[in-house]
């Protein structure tokens, strides 16, 4: 099963009001677990970077002027996360501004029908906790020293660690591993292999079992 955590980083809160897309970042999964491939691009918004969005992201005018706007980069975006359900921390806010670009350029949108949204999960998981990637790496004991400014790969790999615990975390004790250069392990008995015993009775023992038979008081096939 193909996944893809995704995030983004944009110049604002609101696509609808012109807020641009800057930039993204995806982890792949397959069965829940990262592959090692991954997407991250920055984009050329085309408007100024407002002070507020770029305290947050650190994103400057001078360090996207030369970077591709969304339109050259939309089909190498598109392959990659191909048909594969899309794993989002508030979800309908990076569709939104996914969806808009796209809508420029006279792209197919993107449902959001084929999201999972991971503050809804926490939300359901552990209501009324609080629901941030922050506290939720907090919460899984997961290092999230390096996010001094949000980042898009970065916020996708955390989201990714966050999004197994989630859906039930690592569960190490089911896997068991051995190696040869190991002092643990599983020790291998070998038990010697006995031959076969004979179907058919002895001579000795069927004259010790017709002795015993003697022996038994009314039995109950000599009773009429």
């Amino acid at each position: 099963m193909r996944e893809v955590v995704l995030d983004t980083e944009t110049t604002g809160l609101s696509a609808r009001d012109g807020d641009r897309l800057v930039e993204i970042g995806c982890i792949e999964l397959e069965n829940h677990l990262p592959t090692g491939r991954v997407y991250h691009q920055y984009i050329n918004p085309t408007i100024p970077m407002p002070p507020d969005a770029q305290k947050i992201h650190g994103l400057s005018d001078e360090f996207l002027k030369d970077k591709p706007v969304f339109s050259n980069i939309a089909e190498a975006f598109l392959d990659f996360i191909s048909d594969a359900k899309l794993i989002i921390h508030n979800a309908k806010f990076d569709i939104s501004f996914i969806n808009a670009e796209l809508e420029r350029g006279g792209l197919s949108t993107i449902s959001i029908d084929r999201t999972v949204d991971t503050i809804a999960v926490t939300r359901k998981k552990y209501p009324g906790a609080p629901a941030s990637l922050d506290a939720l790496c907090r919460r899984f004991n997961i290092d999230n020293s390096a996010r001094t400014l949000h980042g898009a790969l970065l916020d996708a790999e955390l989201l990714s660690e966050v999004y197994l615990e989630l859906i039930g975390g690592r569960q190490p004790g089911l896997v068991l591993e051995t190696s040869e250069d190991s002092d643990e392990g599983f020790e291998v008995v070998k038990r010697e292999r006995l031959l076969p015993r004979p179907h058919q009775p002895t001579e000795e023992e069927l004259e010790k079992h017709n002795r015993f038979i003697q022996k038994l008081l009314n039995p109950l096939w000599k009773i009429n």
